[in-house]
């Protein structure tokens, strides 16, 4: 999967946020107290991989994780700064709550995080959902010959 590279000054990202503000879900940043919540939720619902990164995001100042939360459960997670500074992800959203908007949100309240951070661009490696981050956020893919930061990165099993 190709990196890919946003600007945050894209026109795209204000009407992303005005699609986002619809969602249902409340987000908000992780507090330190949650980190065994979250970090658990992500091991048992994506990988042991994800897992670290989400602690890494708890070690930054601000925590570098964003969550959904509905009804008083956890439904997602967002990352930004964690593998490298001024990358995106990871991100996912529970199966069970997919298909509501939830992951749009927190992909866009990233995005407005990094920039007030003073980001100009955000970079998604090893980018799933290509055609998303294109079509909501405007996002190129970054030409490289390699495959970038996650090359020969030792891997858990997904679940």
């Amino acid at each position: 999967m190709p990196d890919l590279l946003v600007s945050l000054y894209s026109t795209q990202l204000a009407e992303l946020k005005q699609r986002a503000d619809h969602v249902g879900a409340s987000i908000r940043p992780a507090l330190p107290p949650e980190l065994h919540l979250v970090v658990n939720w992500v091991r048992e619902h994506f990988s042991e991989n994800w897992a670290s990164e989400v602690s890494v995001a708890f070690s930054r100042q601000p925590v570098a994780c964003l969550i959904a939360i509905d009804g008083g459960t956890l439904q997602g997670f967002a990352c930004y700064d964690t593998t490298a500074r001024g990358f995106f992800g990871p991100t996912g959203v529970d199966p069970q709550a997919r298909g509501k908007g939830i992951g749009l949100a927190l992909f866009s309240a990233c995005l407005e995080t990094m920039k007030t951070l003073g980001h100009a661009y955000a970079f998604i490696g090893d980018a799933g959902p290509v055609d998303f981050y294109a079509r909501t956020a405007g996002a190129i893919t970054i030409p490289a010959p390699d495959k970038g930061i996650y090359e020969g990165m030792l891997r858990s099993m997904p679940k």
